[in-house]
Order: structure tokens, then C-alpha cells, then sequence
């Protein structure tokens, strides 16, 4: 359970229609099965103990006795183990018959939860024999000598790690409008678990996957589904056992149909309470009619088995991940389509390096002008030769303007730099941060003047994961009067210029845009070596996977360091060694919260995605933040 991660199972164990002893002992296989793989909260289907096509022998008294005596074996069975298991049966109270689930947990039943909404159509008569669960909790005796509470507003909270609050609802009351989950779930449960035997029928599956993920997503909370399988009477249905746990909108495990399995995930409740914290809109309600029981499980470190996405921003699917940069290439000229239409701008200027982060401002620059119906030839894209500009990016920057129809301007920058060293003392042989920054300027400088004489814009070209780590000049490359790029982190920055590449019909285009990226990330302010870039960006902050990564985690989810670095450690298996991952997080913490001053500033520029750092929404965060317990956290790593 440290971070929060909880090992769930569902268990769609054989069952054999009112053989009631044959059942016990295959939910105990089950849970047996599930803790083997380090499930601590196991759930099995509705009515599992005797089968839930059962039909009249419901009210047969043989039955519900022995259903009773199966459950006090099974409640037995969790003595001593580390677990929380569900198990459906059907329970009579003062004459009344339900369907219930039985929560087990240190050996005993601490309660049943009744099934709310009692179908009554279709393939479906169970209001023949059940009636309708009460909100209401009380203690009941279920067996001789046995009590337990009975009622469904009924909370089971975890000693060891408070985030784990389980709701439990059955079947239908998962399709009913005004689910019980929606109560428990304002009421602080963090994780759902339903009991179900949902026929199979044609294009079901997909209906009840949705239904799932919609419900966790909506609800921000784990979604746990235990579903009826083979063994079922084949009267006039079939079972297909489909289980499905689900986490804030996200399948994390499904079981194959039509056949009996177990199927596990790692829940996040950690992450679950993060974002309920951040959703300001998910507001709690009164819990007081709610009975509360707690429960004990073991504080151990779940072994993970959920995929740890090493570049979270990207798209691991082709489709998916076309679609995506169709969609954030769109959202980019649009936003600088409205700013050039509000300014009555048009004409707009662009430093072009040959680099991947300007390439990609001036295709979403061409994109924005030919939707408003101006030529290519309005925008200015100025290449700027310094110090370090080698022929390869020069090359590729003249290439790609003249392939899209710009207009291009060389203005090279290195006497005017020479002339404001000589006028500051700065020695040419020193090739430290003012050499570097001395040029920044001097090209902000010069885009900025030519956009005054064109009666322009400025296109800025910085991405959000060189924002994130201060990796650009104040009042240089910082400062634009439009920042396309300012939400695209580094990693999705090379992917939406290979979906152009990919897509242009433009043979000799798509050639200059393979070669750029191809060409190692550099700010080109350092002399080259024999003609080739010197200066290598990855080499100095790190690699802008793992800062991404870092990025992701700790913007979007709010991850403590620990967290962090445990995630990174399975995403970059193989690829990172511990240590390397180590050292460029302690990078990130002290450059993020060093270089906030630098974002407290930023220009105006569109938002892609969950994660930005704009000061004006996104991130409000004070330049003096303190980045103390932080690094204490990843010093003691």
C-alpha cells in the first residue's frame, strides 16, 4: 500500500447451480488465487454462493441455510490473511429476502450490503424473490450467535492507509441514474465495488466497459467489477464472467469473456484523493446518515503490475497518437488565428534556427494564416547566424521558409554581439552564461524590431518543458508576443512535426523535416567542433524524457518525490539506471523551483492538454517557493 497502490482482484470463480458447499470452496480457490498474486481487496459476482439463476429455490429454506453456513466457512477463511473480500448471496431479514453482498474480512462478516434497484423486466425477475435494500444501517443476526450491520450506506475504511474507503453497490444499481455509488463516492469512498451477473448478449461487453469507465471517471474513484460466468444456468441466458477494473475513466484490467478467471490491478487512492482535492466541483456531501467500519491490511509495497507510460504526454497508438497531434496542431493556430484577427495583425516574425521548436511555431504560423486566408509570404521567418549556428540547421532553416512560402530574412547577429561585448568588457575567449545570453537577446532583440517595421507579431517558439526547467533566456528566447508552444512539452514537440512530415504531401518538405528531426537539440550558442553542434542541450539539463515524465507526475497528479522517482524506475527500466534518473529529478526540483520567475512572466499562448505552466490558470506559483522538503525527499531517495 505505499503510495496508495492497492493490489484488487476480481474473481469470477465455477460455480455449479445450488451446490452451495461446491461454491464455497471455489470462491475460496478464488481468493486464494487473487491474494497469490497480491490482491487485498478481492471481489467475486452476485449471488456467487448459490448461483444467481437459482430462480424459485431462492425461497427455499435449505438453501439460504446453508448459504449462511458456506459464508461463516469463507468469513473463517480470511482469519489471518490479508485481505477484504465481497461475496454475493441471498439473505433473509425478518421475513424479508435480499440480495446482498457479504463483506469478510479478519474472519468475521462485518456486513451485507443490499442490492438497491431489483429488476423486474426483460430476462431479469428478480423482484419475484428479492426485495428492495435499505439505506438505513443496522446490526442484524444473520446466523446464531452472528451479527453483523445490514444496510447499504455503509463505508469500510482502512486503518493502515485512510485513502482506501470502499463503497459497495450490486448489479443494476450500477445502470440505475442515481447509482449508490454516487452517494458513497460523496461520501468519501475512493473505490467502488460491484457484485454483477449481466448476461451476455451482442455488443454488451462494449456498453458495459463504458458504463464503467464513465462511472469511475465521473466519480473519481476505482471501479472494481466482478461479473457472472460459466456455470450459470443456460436456460435462457449466458454468462460470460467479463470483469473490469477501471480507475478515474481508465481500464486498467478486463478479463477475457467466457471464460472464468482472475483478474487484477493496481488502484492508485492516493492519486484518487489527489484529484478529488484539485476538482474543487466534487464537493462532499453529508455523511452523517453513513455507518463507518474500519478494517485491517498489511502496509506493505504493492508489487506493481499496471504499465508505468515512460513518455505520459504522448500517445503510445499510432492512431491515437495522429489524432492527437491533428487535434493540439489545430488548437495551437486557432489560438494564434484568434490573436491575429483580434490584433488586425498581418504580418507575423519568427526566429527560424533550424531546430525543432521553431520549425514547429512556423507550421502552426503557416496553418494560422492560410485559416485566415493570408499568403504565407506575410510571415517573416528571420534566421539569426551567431556563434554557434552550424551549416546543417542554417541550411534546413532557409529550406523549410522557402518550402512554405515565407518570407526569409538573414540577420546575422555576430557583430552586433561583438560590439555590445566590447561595450560591457565581456571577453569573446569567455564563453560563459553572458557569451550564451548575449546572443539570446540580441535575436529577441531583432525580431522584436522587425515586427515593429512590419506591423507584426512576434512567434514565440519556447516549448513548456524548457519553461518547466528555466532553460531559457529572461527577455530572450523567454519573451515572445505569442507563445504557441508555451503547453507543448519537448517530447510532443518532435512528434507533432513528424505527424506533418507525415502527412505533407510535399516530398522535398517532408525530407527537410526528417533531417531537423534528426538534429540534436541544441541552442546553438557555443562555437561548434569541426562543423558540428557542440553544444548538446540533453547533455546539460538531462534528458527532456525523464524531465517530461517528472513533469507529468508532479504538475498533473501532485506526486511526492518518492513517487516519482518509484514510477521512473519502472518506466525507464532498461533504458535509465537508477542513479542517472536520480540525479536528473534532483536537476528538475531545483531548476523548477528556481526558475519560477521566469513563468510568473510568460506570454500569452494556448493551452493543449491537462498539464501547462501559464501564471495566469495553470500554475500559480510564487517565484520565492521554497524548494526545501522537496529535495530533502529526493536527497534521502
Amino acid at each position: 500500500m505505499k503510495h496508495g497502490f492497492i493490489k484488487a482482484a476480481a474473481v469470477t470463480p465455477d460455480i455449479k447451480v445450488a451446490d452451495v458447499e461446491f461454491n464455497s470452496d471455489q470462491i475460496r480457490k478464488g481468493m486464494d488465487e487473487a491474494m497469490d498474486r497480491g490482491a487485498q481487496v478481492v471481489v467475486f459476482p452476485e449471488l456467487c454462493l448459490t448461483g444467481y439463476t437459482c430462480s424459485d429455490l431462492f425461497l427455499q429454506e435449505l438453501l439460504l441455510r446453508r448459504a449462511r453456513e458456506e459464508l461463516l466457512k469463507i468469513a473463517r477463511h480470511t482469519a489471518g490473511r490479508d485481505v477484504i473480500a465481497f461475496v454475493g448471496l441471498p439473505l433473509e431479514v425478518r421475513g424479508m429476502l435480499y440480495n446482498v453482498a457479504a463483506v469478510l474480512a479478519g474472519g468475521e462478516v462485518l456486513a451485507f450490503i443490499p442490492k438497491t434497484f431489483i429488476p423486474n423486466y426483460s430476462e431479469f425477475y428478480e423482484a419475484r424473490h428479492f426485495a428492495r435494500g435499505p439505506r438505513q444501517a443496522e446490526k442484524i443476526c444473520w446466523m446464531e450467535g452472528k451479527e453483523a450491520w445490514f444496510g447499504t450506506d455503509i463505508l469500510f475504511i482502512c486503518e493502515q492507509q485512510p485513502n482506501l474507503v470502499i463503497g459497495t453497490e450490486i448489479c443494476e444499481d450500477l445502470w440505475a441514474p442515481v447509482s449508490p455509488s454516487l452517494r458513497h463516492a460523496l461520501a468519501g469512498a475512493t473505490v467502488m465495488v460491484n457484485l454483477s451477473a449481466s448476461d451476455e448478449t451482442t455488443g454488451k461487453d462494449e456498453y458495459r466497459r463504458m458504463l464503467v469507465n464513465s462511472q469511475s471517471a465521473k466519480l473519481l474513484c476505482g471501479y472494481i467489477y466482478a461479473s457472472a460466468g460459466e456455470g450459470e444456468s443456460s436456460t435462457d441466458l449466458v454468462f460470460a464472467g467479463h470483469n473490469l477494473i477501471s480507475e478515474n475513466g481508465t481500464l486498467l484490467a478486463q478479463s477475457g469473456r467466457f471464460c472464468n478467471e482472475v483478474t487484477c490491478a493496481d488502484l492508485d487512492v492516493n492519486r484518487l484523493n489527489g484529484e478529488r482535492r484539485r476538482m474543487t466541483t466534487f464537493e462532499r456531501a453529508d455523511d452523517s446518515s453513513y455507518v463507518k467500519l474500519s478494517f485491517s491490511l498489511k502496509l506493505k509495497e504493492t508489487r506493481l503490475t499496471r504499465r508505468i507510460d515512460p513518455a505520459p504526454f504522448v500517445p503510445a497508438g499510432a492512431a491515437d497518437r495522429q489524432k492527437r497531434c491533428e487535434e493540439i496542431f489545430m488548437i495551437q493556430a486557432m489560438g494564434l488565428k484568434k490573436r491575429l484577427a483580434h490584433t488586425g495583425c498581418r504580418s507575423a516574425v519568427i526566429g527560424i534556427s533550424g531546430g525543432l521548436d521553431s520549425t514547429l511555431a512556423l507550421l502552426v504560423t503557416a496553418k494560422a494564416f492560410s485559416l485566415l486566408g493570408l499568403p504565407s509570404s506575410c510571415i517573416t521567418a528571420v534566421t539569426m547566424p551567431g556563434f554557434g549556428t552550424t551549416d546543417r540547421t542554417y541550411t534546413n532553416a532557409c529550406e523549410l521558409t522557402k518550402k512554405l512560402g515565407a518570407c526569409l530574412l538573414e540577420v546575422d547577429i555576430r557583430e552586433a554581439v561583438t560590439l555590445h561585448f566590447r561595450d560591457i568588457g565581456q571577453d569573446m575567449e569567455v564563453h560563459d552564461v553572458t557569451y550564451e545570453n548575449g546572443q539570446a537577446r540580441e535575436r529577441t532583440q531583432v525580431l522584436m524590431d522587425i515586427a515593429n517595421k512590419n506591423a507584426g507579431l512576434v512567434i514565440g517558439t519556447g516549448d513548456m518543458s524548457e519553461l518547466a526547467l528555466g532553460w531559457a533566456t529572461y527577455n530572450g528566447d523567454h519573451m515572445s508576443m505569442y507563445g504557441v508552444n508555451a503547453s507543448v512539452p519537448k517530447t510532443l514537440v518532435r512528434h507533432l512535426v513528424r505527424y506533418y512530415a507525415d502527412t505533407c504531401e510535399d516530398t522535398s518538405l517532408r525530407a527537410v523535416l526528417l533531417d531537423i528531426l534528426d538534429t540534436p537539440v541544441s541552442p546553438e550558442l557555443l562555437p561548434p567542433e569541426d562543423g558540428v553542434i557542440s553544444q548538446k542541450t540533453e547533455d546539460i539539463v538531462g534528458p527532456y524524457e525523464l524531465h517530461d515524465f517528472c513533469l507529468y507526475y508532479i504538475l498533473r497528479l501532485g506526486f511526492e518525490p518518492s513517487k516519482v522517482y518509484r514510477l521512473a524506475r519502472l518506466a525507464f527500466e532498461g533504458i535509465y539506471a537508477d542513479e542517472v534518473i536520480l540525479k536528473w529529478m534532483k536537476v528538475f526540483y531545483r531548476r523548477f523551483f528556481a526558475q519560477q520567475f521566469k513563468r510568473s512572466c510568460l506570454p500569452d499562448g494556448p493551452k493543449v492538454g491537462s498539464v501547462a505552466v501559464s501564471p495566469r490558470g495553470d500554475l500559480r506559483m510564487p517565484s520565492d517557493a521554497c524548494a526545501g522538503i522537496w529535495l530533502q525527499e529526493v536527497e534521502a531517495l
